[in-house]
């Protein structure tokens, strides 16, 4: 590792902190001057910037000849977003999840991730599916802007009117352009040096596009949705990850398609494995999102698990380890299956009990 790596590396670092600190400070601001709610802002405005970095990686690497990354990117992002980003931001302080994003956001997230994979089932998403995606980019951002309209009709409307932040709009915009510029340069630096150390192990492009890419661009989340919990602003933190991935479905792969001069491919190892793990991981956050409308600390604790498993597995496949057959069992048949009863048995739980304060 050369000293122009580490600099990239630490600087990176230093600008996600600092850019994703300005954005929450600046979207909280438009939230509060603008009558929209935080919930809604986290699903637009933060969550498109972002998931900036996420788009700016998958076009270059589906342009230079690289889709297998360009595909791995959005895949790992996905999954790093419901299992680090949450349960990290989960482990920190405890969530609220808005009744809203479980009944309509929620929904929406999963419904991406599964046509995602029905597109991918060909092997390939052609510019015929960037456009269908791009379409439905369209359709999800008419609906938001809707929300936002109604958002600020009832705002407006409540016994008092919302007031504009401390330093007026002008100042909140610039800290949102600010903290996106932070956060895609200091992203983009961390790619930078991790793929330059990934590379000279003889990683490929799928891998690290599933594991230090995903990461890397996912790092603007992770930053901002850290800094929203722990400022308080939770519904914000929850609606940035949903709206990323959602964001990161039909705009990052449906525009990367679009350009690309022959379509993404879509390795068989991704299809067969990583893609179910994406939708599998939407899926299971729903009955986390229900239970009692919070995302509790050891709920955060068993998503950061699933993630740490995850990782080990593309690891230890990577390598051909003897080890991975016995991991893949273990996993399948014991640690899953259990995880995913104790989380069905917690939305069972709180469902009933809101059934029994909902009945007179």
């Amino acid at each position: 590792m050369d000293a122009l790596t580490v600099i990239k590396l630490v600087a990176g670092l230093a600008l996600l902190v600092g850019g994703a600190e300005l954005l929450v400070r600046g979207a909280a601001r438009i939230a509060t001057g603008f009558g929209i709610s935080p919930l809604v802002v986290g699903l637009t405005v933060v969550a498109f910037g972002t998931s900036a970095s996420e788009l700016s990686v998958s076009v270059m690497a589906a342009l230079r000849g690289q889709p297998g990354l360009a595909f791995g990117n959005v895949v790992g992002s996905n999954i790093c977003n419901v299992l680090l980003i949450l349960g990290l931001a989960a482990v920190v302080t405890p969530l609220t999840v808005a009744r809203t994003l479980v009944r309509r956001e929620g929904p929406l997230m999963v419904a991406a991730a599964a046509a995602m994979a029905v597109l991918a089932l060909d092997h390939e998403i052609g510019r015929l599916d960037g456009a269908l995606l791009v379409l439905g980019l369209a359709g999800y951002m008419a609906y938001t802007v809707r929300v936002a309209r109604q958002s600020r009709r009832e705002a407006l409307s409540g016994p008092e009117a919302p007031v504009e932040g401390p330093a007026g709009p002008g100042l909140a915009v610039l800290y949102v352009l600010g903290g996106l510029g932070m956060l895609v340069l200091g992203s983009e630096w961390l790619v930078s040096g991790a793929v330059t150390l990934a590379r000279a192990m003889g990683v490929s492009d799928l891998v690290i596009g599933l594991t230090v890419v995903s990461i890397g661009t996912s790092l603007p989340e992770v930053a901002t949705t850290v800094v929203a919990a722990a400022r308080g602003e939770r519904d914000m933190a929850v609606g940035n990850v949903v709206g990323s991935n959602i964001f990161n479905v039909l705009c990052v792969l449906g525009v990367t398609a679009l350009v690309a001069p022959h379509g993404v491919p879509v390795p068989s190892e991704a299809l067969f494995f990583d893609l179910p793990v994406m939708v599998a991981a939407c899926v299971v956050a729903l009955p986390i999102f229900f239970s009692n409308y919070a995302i509790e600390r050891w709920e955060g604790a068993l998503l950061l698990a699933y993630y740490a498993a995850y990782v080990t597995y593309l690891v230890l496949a990577a390598q051909s380890h003897d080890a991975l057959d016995t991991f893949s069992g273990v996993m399948l048949l014991f640690a899953l299956p259990l995880s995913a009863l104790a989380v069905v048995g917690t939305a069972l739980q709180s469902w009933r009990r809101q059934r029994a304060e909902e009945t007179p």
